[in-house]
């Protein structure tokens, strides 16, 4: 092999572990944000999800999580460790994750959760994407927040809050960042 061919094929594989990344944090931002469009990319037609309890295809999937997440007051998913392996149009990942989040009733009841994402995904079409997730549980915490709904509405008047739609700061395009109360 000559040196031109071996620094292809270490870009080519460095290119899908990349893109393959990408779709984690898609899916990431899309549950974040309730996002169906950018969640949905994150897996292909006929995906199915063994999630938590829940074990089915992709749509049925993401109606189950929206409406899980929908009795939630604040809610974040982190990425952590991430490792993929490449073998031609598969791949097989393993994504660990941090699970934050606070539910309405009981008032302000935090959850932790931390496992891993152990995922099959195909490039099809030239596009990497999930056809296979089990979720795999490592631990769970509960307790109660300190952060309430009175907090965060103190807070509001002085920083940005997260919204779990469109209107969040990070779909603004262009971003501008400005500040329009008292202090600016």
């Amino acid at each position: 092999m000559s040196i031109d061919e071996d620094v292809r094929e270490r870009l080519a594989r460095m290119e899908d572990r990349d893109e393959i990344r990408e779709c984690m944090m898609r899916y990431a931002r899309g549950m974040d944000r309730r996002d169906r469009d950018v969640l949905r990319s994150a897996y292909h037609d006929g995906a199915v999800d063994d999630h938590v309890g829940f074990i089915g295809e992709v749509d049925d999937f993401i109606d189950w999580a929206f409406a899980y997440h929908s009795t939630q007051t604040r809610y974040q998913h982190y990425l952590l460790n991430h490792t993929a392996e490449v073998d031609g149009d598969e791949a097989h990942a393993e994504t660990y994750y941090l699970f934050v989040g606070t539910d309405r009733e009981p008032a302000n009841h935090l959850t932790l959760s931390g496992g891993r994402y152990v995922d099959r995904l195909e490039r099809r079409d030239g596009r990497w994407a999930i056809v296979g997730r089990v979720c795999v549980v490592e631990w769970n915490a509960e307790s109660t927040s300190f952060i309430t709904d009175e907090v965060i509405a103190m807070m509001a008047g002085s920083m940005k809050v997260a919204t779990h739609d469109t209107t969040d700061p990070s779909y603004d395009r262009p971003l501008i960042a400005s500040r329009t109360d008292a202090s600016s």
